[in-house]
């Protein structure tokens, strides 16, 4: 008889046999995206086909996360084209010297946007990891 020591509900499972399929898509895809950044957004593209490629195949708490990665994705692009539109408009309106506050603003605007993006992506491998919803 072979001895299985208990495994602490703490630590993550890698195993395959967790029957949660789809475990592995979900966690490249949240680590592509953390990675999305240094990769000049290119690994987030990357990122986005892997979860529509294996989101029919998931189950479970992985089918939730990567439902959840592509609804971050979807809501983050939109959210900087807009504000690409405001800084295109700002940038047009600072030749008057009206816009330039408005330049600032979205500027920051999609600062923050990149940084909320990145620090759900990290929370959100950090709960797949402890097998916890998104």
């Amino acid at each position: 008889m072979s001895h299985v020591p208990p495994q602490d509900s703490d630590t993550p499972r890698f195993d395959s046999g967790s029957g949660d399929g789809g475990r592995v898509p979900a966690l490249i895809t949240w680590a592509l995206y953390i990675l999305s950044i240094p990769s000049a957004n290119i690994l987030v593209l990357v990122g986005l086909v892997v979860a529509y490629a294996s989101r029919d195949t998931a189950t479970g708490l992985s089918r939730d996360h990567l439902d959840a990665q592509i609804k971050l994705f979807w809501s983050v692009f939109w959210w900087t084209i807009g504000c690409w539109i405001g800084l295109a408009v700002s940038a047009v309106l600072s030749m008057i010297l009206v816009g330039i506050p408005f330049l600032i603003l979205f500027g920051i605007l999609w600062l923050l946007i990149t940084v909320w993006f990145t620090v759900k992506s990290i929370l959100g491998l950090l709960n797949l990891l402890n097998d916890r919803a998104p």
